[in-house]
């Protein structure tokens, strides 16, 4: 795709989302976590978005393209393919707002998302081992449906939808200098460029991805999206291996940095989310901070940081071996330099 063809993303465009979900979403807080700063050597602030109703950020993008349907779309309902968050959303927004949604998942899905989206009265159809298959199926569904599709991060709405939390961020937290940002598909980070970038240019904002799903590094390498080799991550919620051509086209020009974490240190950062701020996280949630955890994010150019937890839907088997599996005392406190 020509990226000269592709739309554009301005801060008037996430304030009127903002305006749109405000009556569905939770106001979501941003706190210090004064036992983690004490470890990672910053004053650390956490934006909860694991306190959504369905547990992450994705309820942003899929209650604002749901209000963006006409109400012909509306009456045939949308399709989605997600790994879970994304469905979750529109699962529970699609039934407060009278839309009929089908969610198609990859087969290695998590079941806790599975369980919840079905409770939520989605329509959920198991295909594929990864996003990519799931989206392609999802592409058929629609197209027999005549239901619109509803891209979980390469769609204009939900990108305006998930800036919203960026918007919230600099209100509640006004003296950050950096902010931390997941990606999978892009759609999270281009939404907080487009706010951070056009308010608050001099804040920092740096991109992480898991080793084992390094879409974003790979469409930097090859100067647009291009498939990156995935590998089984604990942070499945980040498991693209081709991040969405219109998020990289905003986001590209404007993030500061990109790192990559791996997953023993995606493992750590659960862990210590855990027994030192009691904060349940999923992997996608707790990649941010594993960058901060393992030390790629630096205290000689950061002073105070905002990651936001993004997700809390992780199995509670799979949390419970990870915590069990890190030592408990990994990382003693750090003093920040004075440098």
């Amino acid at each position: 795709m020509n990226t000269a063809q592709l739309p554009a993303l301005s801060l008037a465009d996430v304030v009127a989302a903002r305006r749109r979900i405000a009556p569905g979403l939770r106001l979501t807080p941003c706190l210090i976590a004064p036992a983690l700063s004490e470890i990672v050597g910053l004053d650390l602030w956490l934006k909860r978005d694991d306190l959504q109703r369905t547990g992450s950020f994705k309820e942003r993008g899929a209650r604002h393209a749901l209000l963006c349907l006409t109400a012909e779309q509306r009456a045939l309902g949308v399709v989605a393919a997600s790994a879970g968050n994304h469905a979750l959303g529109l699962a529970y927004h699609g039934a407060q707002l009278g839309v009929r949604v089908t969610v198609v998942m990859p087969v290695t899905a998590p079941d806790v998302k599975i369980t919840r989206c079905r409770g939520l009265g989605a329509e959920v159809v198991l295909h594929g081992e990864n996003f990519e298959s799931a989206h392609d199926y999802a592409q058929q569904i629609a197209a027999a449906k005549g239901a619109t599709l509803v891209h979980p991060f390469d769609d204009l709405n939900v990108i305006a939808g998930q800036g919203t939390m960026a918007l919230e961020i600099l209100e509640q937290t006004p003296h950050l200098d950096t902010l931390i940002i997941p990606v999978g598909g892009g759609g999270l980070l281009a939404g907080t460029l487009a706010v951070v970038k056009s308010l608050r240019p001099e804040v920092r904002v740096i991109a992480v991805e898991p080793a084992h799903a390094a879409g974003f590094v790979a469409a930097y390498l090859h100067g647009g999206p291009a498939p990156a080799v995935l590998a089984p991550t604990l942070a499945d919620g980040l498991a693209v291996s081709r991040v969405g051509a219109l998020a990289f086209a905003l986001a590209a020009p404007l993030v500061d940095d990109v790192v990559t974490v791996t997953e023993a240190e995606i493992a750590a950062a659960i862990a210590v989310l855990a027994r030192r701020a009691g904060v349940v996280a999923e992997g996608a949630g707790a990649t941010a901070f594993a960058a901060v955890l393992a030390e790629k994010i630096s205290p000689r150019t950061t002073r105070t940081a905002v990651l936001p937890i993004c997700g809390r839907n992780i199995d509670a088997r799979t949390h419970e071996r990870v915590v069990a599996s890190q030592p408990e005392c990994s990382h003693p406190p750090r003093i920040a330099s004075a440098a």
